[in-house]
Formats: C-alpha cells, sequence, structure tokens
C-alpha cells in the first residue's frame, strides 16, 4: 500500500507540475504483452525439473512460475496505470483537452478494464498456487501451471481493444506541445486566416505553417519570447467560427478550452481589408459571443494588416461599432498592426506584456494574504528638510588643478573621447563581426599637425628603417619577371609540340626480328604435325609460303631456300609420323575379355570410377565415418550432488 501511494503521489506531481507526456511508455498490443511476459517467464526462472525431486521441491519449481508470471503483469499494468493522467490529478486544461480530443468516457473506461484485469490475475495466481500445495505429482504440477498461465494469457488478450486505444492515445499525446497552464502566457485568437500564425512566428522562434486558406492551423501550438528578461509563453489556437458551441468541432474546441482555463493575456485579432474571407460583423458578432471568455483576462484588440486597411480609413459606422466592442470589455485596448512589414508587432508585444503583469499584481493584491504580508514590509521613503543647498564636495587641489588646466580630463576632452566612442559604435555592426575592421580609428587622432593621421607609420627592424631598403620598383619588376617566365613557358610547349619523335631501327635489329619470327613459324608448325591436326598439304604450304615471302633474293635463290626448307620441314614430318603409334578406337569387347556379359561389364567399371575416386578435402561426413555422437553426455546432465546423501558423480 505504501508502494502504490508513493506512485500515485509521484504521478500527481509528475503531471500538475511538468505536464511531459513525452515521456508516457510504449503500450505493447495484446499478442506482444503475451510474448514479453511468456519470454521473461521462461528467462528469469529455472528450467529443468525430474519426477525423481521430492514433491515439495517440484511444487516450489511450479509455484514460482506462476507466481513471477503473475507479478510480471501485475508491474506491467500498474507502470501503465500510473504514468498515464488521472483526469482529476491534473490541471483543468489537460483533462478537457483530453475529453475533447479522446472521450472522457472511453479514455476511463479502458484505464478500468486494464485494473479489472489486474486484479483478475491476481486472483488467479492466488488460486492456482494454493491448488498446487496439494498436487502429488509432477504430471498434475505441470498441468496446473499450463492452465494458470493460459487463463492469464487469456486476460491479456481481451485487452486488445484497450491496449489498442491506449497506444494512440499516448503517440497523439506525445505530439502535444508542452503548455504550463501557471506561467505567463500570450493567447492569440480570432477568426481563421486573421494573421495569427504569422505573429507568433515575427515574436518566437517557433515554425507555424502560414497558407492563404481558412483552417491552416488545426492543434494548439507553443512559442516562447523573452521580455524584462523573463521566458514568456505564446500560444497560437485554432480559428473560431462564429456558431453555437454545441455546433464547434474539435478543432475550434481547444481555442474554446485554452479561453476558459489559461490565465493569459488575450489578443483577439481583426482583419479590417476582408482578405480573410469574413466581414466585419462576423467578426464582431464573434467577439461578443466568445466575450465572456474574457472575463478577469487582460484583453488587446489586434487590427492586422494596416498594409491594406487601416482603422481611420473605414467609415464612422465600422469604427463605432469597434468603440462598442471596447465598451463591453473595460480595461481593453486597440493595438494596429501589420505583419507583413513588421509594422506596431513590438509595440504590441510590450503592451499585452504590461497588462498581463499588471494584471497579475493586481490580483495578488486582492488576496488576503497581501494585507499580511504588507504590514510586515517598511519601505523608507526619503524628504526633504529644509531649502538649503548641499552641492558635492570637490577637494581644494582639484580645483586649482582644473583652474591651471592640469586636469587630466577636463570636460571638453570627456565629450570628445565620448564622441569618439559613439562614433566607433555607429560604425560597428553587432551582426557582422567583421565590420570592426571599418571603424576610422584614426578620425579623432590629436596631432601637431592633422595632416598626419592618416601617414604611413615606418616600421622600424633593429633601428633601422624597413623601407629604406625596399626597392619602389620592386613590385613593377616582379610582375615583368612573371609575365617573361609565362611566355618562355608557352614557347617551350609550342616547340614540344611540333617536335616530331622518330625512332631508327638498325638492319640488324630487322634481321633479328625475321629470324625469330620463322622460328616460331616452324616450331608451331611440327607442334601441330605432332598432334595430328596438320597434313602434309599445310607444312608444304607454310614452306612455300616463307619462301616466296623472302626480299632483295634471286628467283633461283628463293626457290633453292625454299625447297631447302621444305626438304627440311618434310623429313622431321616424316620421322615424327613412323616414330609415332597408330591410334584406335578401343574396343569394348577386348576390355571385357574374362567377363561372361557387359552387365559385369558395367559393374567392373562402376568399382574401378569408385576406387579412383579424389579424396574429399572439405572434412565433409561420409560413409567411412562411424562415430555415434552423445547428445546427452554425462558431465554436462549430472551434478556433483544427486539424489543420494555422497557426492559423487
Amino acid at each position: 500500500s505504501t508502494q502504490s501511494t508513493w506512485g500515485h503521489l509521484l504521478s500527481v506531481y509528475f503531471f500538475s507540475v511538468m505536464y511531459n507526456f513525452k515521456r508516457l511508455p510504449v503500450v505493447p498490443n495484446a499478442k506482444h504483452f503475451v510474448d514479453i511476459v511468456m519470454s521473461r517467464t521462461q528467462r528469469k526462472t529455472p528450467t529443468v525439473v525430474h519426477k525423481g525431486y521430492k514433491i515439495t521441491r517440484i511444487r516450489r519449481f511450479y509455484m514460482r512460475k506462476v507466481k513471477f508470471t503473475q507479478s510480471t503483469i501485475h508491474d506491467r499494468i500498474t507502470e501503465i496505470l500510473q504514468t498515464f493522467p488521472k483526469l482529476e490529478d491534473i490541471h483543468p486544461f489537460y483533462s478537457d483537452l483530453i475529453n475533447i480530443l479522446y472521450d472522457k468516457d472511453h479514455y476511463k473506461v479502458a484505464l478500468g478494464q486494464l485494473n479489472i484485469v489486474r486484479k483478475k490475475v491476481d486472483q488467479i495466481s492466488a488460486d492456482y498456487v494454493k491448488f498446487l500445495k496439494f498436487a502429488d505429482s509432477l504430471y498434475q504440477c505441470k498441468q496446473l501451471k499450463r492452465a494458470a498461465m493460459g487463463r492469464m494469457a487469456t486476460c491479456l488478450k481481451k485487452l486488445t481493444g484497450a491496449l489498442g486505444y491506449l497506444e494512440q492515445v499516448r503517440q497523439h499525446l506525445s505530439r502535444l506541445p508542452s503548455i504550463d497552464p501557471n506561467t505567463r502566457t500570450l493567447l492569440i485568437t480570432g477568426f481563421p486566416n486573421v494573421g495569427k500564425s504569422s505573429f507568433i512566428n515575427k515574436v518566437t522562434r517557433a515554425d507555424v505553417e502560414v497558407q492563404p486558406y481558412a483552417f491552416t492551423t488545426k492543434s494548439l501550438f507553443v512559442g516562447h519570447t523573452d521580455y524584462n528578461y523573463v521566458r514568456w509563453q505564446v500560444i497560437d489556437t485554432p480559428g473560431i467560427l462564429d456558431h453555437p458551441l454545441e455546433e464547434r468541432n474539435t478543432i475550434e474546441m481547444q481555442a474554446v478550452n485554452a479561453l476558459v482555463h489559461l490565465r493569459a493575456c488575450v489578443l483577439y485579432f481583426m482583419d479590417l481589408s476582408g482578405q480573410c474571407g469574413y466581414s466585419i460583423d462576423q467578426q464582431i458578432s464573434l467577439f461578443k459571443n466568445i466575450s465572456p471568455l474574457f472575463v478577469g483576462k487582460p484583453l488587446v484588440i489586434v487590427i492586422n494588416k494596416t498594409d491594406l486597411v487601416k482603422l481611420e480609413d473605414c467609415n464612422s459606422e465600422v469604427q463605432s461599432q469597434i468603440k462598442s466592442m471596447i465598451d463591453e470589455c473595460p480595461g481593453s485596448d486597440i493595438v494596429q498592426i501589420s505583419t507583413l512589414n513588421d509594422e506596431g508587432v513590438v509595440d504590441l508585444k510590450t503592451k499585452a506584456c504590461e497588462k498581463l503583469l499588471n494584471s497579475r499584481i493586481e490580483e495578488k493584491e486582492k488576496h488576503r494574504k497581501y494585507e499580511s504580508i504588507k504590514n510586515r514590509i517598511y519601505v523608507s521613503e526619503p524628504k526633504k528638510r529644509d531649502d538649503s543647498d548641499r552641492s558635492p564636495f570637490i577637494p581644494e587641489s582639484v580645483l586649482q588643478a582644473k583652474a591651471l588646466g592640469k586636469f587630466p580630463m577636463n570636460d571638453e576632452a570627456r565629450k570628445a573621447l565620448k564622441d569618439q566612442k559613439k562614433h566607433a559604435e555607429m560604425m560597428y555592426d553587432i551582426s557582422d563581426p567583421n565590420s570592426l575592421q571599418n571603424v576610422d580609428l584614426r578620425a579623432k587622432w590629436d596631432l601637431a599637425n592633422p595632416e598626419w593621421k592618416y601617414d604611413v607609420v615606418p616600421e622600424i627592424f633593429e633601428g633601422k628603417n624597413i623601407a629604406d631598403w625596399i626597392d619602389p620598383d620592386i613590385d613593377d619588376k616582379l610582375r615583368e619577371l612573371e609575365e617573361e617566365e609565362v611566355e618562355r613557358l608557352k614557347q617551350e610547349e609550342l616547340e614540344q609540340s611540333n617536335r616530331k619523335e622518330v625512332f631508327q631501327v638498325s638492319a640488324i635489329s630487322k634481321q633479328a626480328v625475321k629470324n625469330i619470327k620463322e622460328k616460331i613459324k616452324i616450331k608451331r608448325a611440327i607442334n601441330q604435325v605432332n598432334k595430328g591436326n596438320t597434313t602434309h598439304t599445310a607444312v608444304t604450304k607454310l614452306a612455300n609460303e616463307r619462301a616466296h615471302s623472302r626480299v632483295g633474293r634471286s628467283k633461283r635463290a628463293r626457290s633453292a631456300s625454299a625447297a631447302e626448307k621444305v626438304e627440311e620441314i618434310t623429313s622431321a614430318v616424316r620421322s615424327a609420323s613412323l616414330s609415332r603409334a597408330r591410334s584406335h578406337t578401343p574396343n569394348p569387347k577386348n576390355s571385357a575379355r574374362g567377363l561372361s556379359n557387359m552387365q559385369e561389364f558395367e559393374k567392373v567399371r562402376a568399382l574401378e570410377s569408385l576406387a579412383n575416386r579424389r579424396r574429399r578435402k572439405e572434412a565433409r561426413k561420409g560413409e567411412g565415418d562411424h562415430h555415434v555422437p552423445d547428445f546427452k553426455p554425462k558431465h554436462l546432465f549430472t551434478s556433483g550432488w544427486g539424489i543420494g546423501k555422497r557426492p559423487r558423480r
């Protein structure tokens, strides 16, 4: 009970102060919930039990599983129930917002179903633990455990609808903006498309979508701004139409809910140009319709889009109607702005913040605690005693030095220094850090000759002026050298491009190449003859081609050399053909000698191929591996202590 009380207090504090719905835990669906519970039970509890154990040990084994399953389900459901906001404990703004978005009754029914299942699971666990205490066999204990866990899983599966609904609520709540109902707030309201989102984008860092059609903003958007070194909250609400409360949809009811519950300065935006699609009479009618929601709150009527139409440009009837709006809400003001050119935006922000601060102070003064605190505080207010002139005391030495002009800083010098600082600040742009380089620091130099202000300051190195050792024409000479070097490089590139590369090959090299090619051709021909792929006619043809390809010899010399080459190659071919045995096609009848028929011959061939099979090197198991593995080795499944009394294996 203590734990549940602390959990309840923690949830109340969490949701009443922080309102951070992004921390809500993920709600699993029913099937996933059952998988989580069963998997956790399997991992966190023992898994081995034998029928040789004592019955008390077997009972404890299964009772532990049932209790662990129950505690897991109980803890997960309790986490969901405690972290989801309770409508009675949170701020009325969030309570009504949840009612508008998700239906308060449906939300409570879903949480109630989770609470009922939690109690039912606890009752199932208690009942089956009692049954297990009286079980007299391992089989009976196992069946009771299965029945208990099955009933618990069935209860969880009945939560399919509730868990799915709560997960959708969690996802939507996590997307809601974090609104603090108790902080300083500016609340923007009005018809759709009158410039509410444009204003919040101007004064805050929010990035709300702006489009030229109605109901671009469909939910509450929050931005933050600073005023007087304090953080302010600016809320952009969806547009409201002028019709009865019962006919308003969910989008409009979010804006009405914010107007009802938030203590804020209300900014009612109007568009006199008619570009929003609604007339001035409709906007005034809506103001009168929702004016009861403005009671007790500071109000500012904002006339937007003054770049198109200003209040002064309207006729007297429209001006009198707007004046009547102010009369209905005493203390309200009118501010004209244009979010297009930022006219009056800063003034509106300042006026709204000041009105809210004054309103909060007046409200605190009306509280009964204010008088008791005020009586304890004494504020001293100094009053003038007489008309005597009490001027500040200045020492005599200072007065004398000032009269003689020896004072280091007189009024004129102070003024000159102030002007110099002001000039430097005007030249320096805060948004551009590099603009400090453009500041003219020499403009206020006090020199004997004002013409010396912009002279070049000499650089001294080892007692000598560097300018005396620098040739004044060194830049021109360097430029001429660089140009000359560029011209030379261009000329060299041109000469290299026009130059042709000629390779000379000597006669000896040519003859050597020819001899090598001839040897290669002869060797290829002999190899082809040895392989039986070339006939004598091909060899003769090759010799004739080589003989006719020779140049520079007489016809008789060519024919003689060709004849010699042919004779030489032919003799080599004959010798190779004589030395080579004649190839025959093997006769299967000769191979089957000694066997009665061809079936035995095929069997012998199969045994021969099996004997000549290559060795397997993949280390795979084959028919020669006769090892029978032991799938339950004794040293892994036998503990040191058995059923008996002595420790032995």
